[in-house]
């Protein structure tokens, strides 16, 4: 059974004591180079943690006489982070300069700067994990909480299965997710095209049409269609996906030094903001239920547990069930038990 420290408290002092209660002090040491993975927002996009917030973890590392840098991978989609110009830029411009850390992108200029892992796993058997991630002495995962086309959720295991790998492996990832069209919704705006990555869209007659051959399966059309006119067939192709993304999160955290996953690293999540969709597309999209409150441990598997325990206790229901109905969003956490990154029993500890 794993600790998960909560708080419902939004406050750098908060903040802080949870990133100590989780262990932070524990796991890091002098002159360590320290990643926090964070993701950045996309350009006009409100669904990120905001620089306030991740200072304090950055301050308490530094403290610790260790050097952190803030990173993230770039994107598949056309957004404002698919090389790392343009998303040092982007975070630039939602003001995560003002951390007193270097933001550097984990997987290079284009998202080709990767380490190749073994992980022999039923769908991954070599595991693409972005350089600056797989180099670092100790990683931090600070994680905005919100639900997820494709997922039902993202929490602190998408972050690590999705965010820490390079444009390759998400191509692979995303690449048995084909998305329907509802052909009569659509009124030829063309956005979609703009943030396809594969050229797979196109207009015919006024009309949007898809070239299944050529899809990637990263679902940004989705988000880009304010018509609703694109959408997932839930069928096996996305539970592939999740699994593939949890192999990913293997691989990831694999190699370290004591050879169990997670052990050099901390988890922090943020249930606010909470969204239906990812973080990944402007949006002028709410939240859909009230701020909940921040949570640390060092088990991703039972911060992601306990963060879907807390949402569903906010809102009274199962909440990612309602606004996601064709999507298990859990088997997500299962798989991740099954590969041992973490166990979804836990004991939450109010701070």
């Amino acid at each position: 059974m794993s600790n998960v420290y909560f708080s419902k408290i939004f406050s750098a002092d908060k903040i802080k004591q949870l990133a100590v209660k989780a262990g932070i002090s524990d796991i890091i040491r002098k002159n360590e180079l320290v990643a926090v993975k964070i993701h950045f927002g996309e350009k006009d996009n409100r669904g990120y943690i905001k620089p306030a917030f991740v200072k304090p973890v950055v301050d308490e590392i530094k403290s610790l006489g260790a050097k952190p840098f803030l990173t993230d991978t770039n994107t598949i989609y056309k957004g404002s982070r698919t090389d790392a110009v343009d998303h040092i830029l982007t975070a630039n411009e939602h003001k995560f300069d003002t951390c007193g850390c270097p933001v550097i992108i984990a997987d290079g200029l284009r998202g080709n700067s990767y380490v190749e892992l073994d992980v022999n796993l039923k769908h991954i058997k070599k595991a693409q994990v972005a350089n600056d991630i797989y180099y670092s002495d100790k990683l931090v995962f600070m994680t905005h909480f919100k639900g997820h086309e494709l997922f039902g959720f993202g929490g602190a295991l998408k972050n690590i299965g999705m965010g820490c790998i390079p444009r390759k492996a998400k191509y692979t990832a995303h690449n048995t997710v084909k998305p329907s069209i509802n052909i009569e919704a659509c009124i030829g705006c063309g956005i979609c095209i703009k943030w396809c990555p594969a050229g797979a869209l196109r207009l015919s007659n006024k009309k949007i049409t898809l070239n299944k051959d050529i899809c990637i399966g990263c679902g940004e059309c989705i988000l880009s269609c304010e018509q609703r006119v694109i959408d997932v067939p839930w069928d096996e192709s996305t539970k592939n996906a999740q699994e593939k993304t949890m192999e990913f999160a293997y691989g990831v955290l694999k190699d370290l030094p004591d050879g169990k996953a997670g052990k050099k690293s901390i988890y922090i999540s943020f249930l606010n903001h909470i969204t239906k969709f990812c973080d990944c597309f402007k949006t002028s999209e709410g939240p859909l239920i009230e701020d909940i409150g921040i949570l640390a441990s060092e088990d991703p598997v039972a911060i992601d547990q306990a963060s879907v325990d807390l949402v569903n206790k906010k809102a009274g229901y199962d909440f990612f069930k309602k606004i996601f109905p064709n999507i298990d969003s859990e088997y997500q956490i299962v798989l991740a038990e099954k590969l041992g990154i973490g166990s979804r029993k836990y004991k939450l500890i109010h701070i």
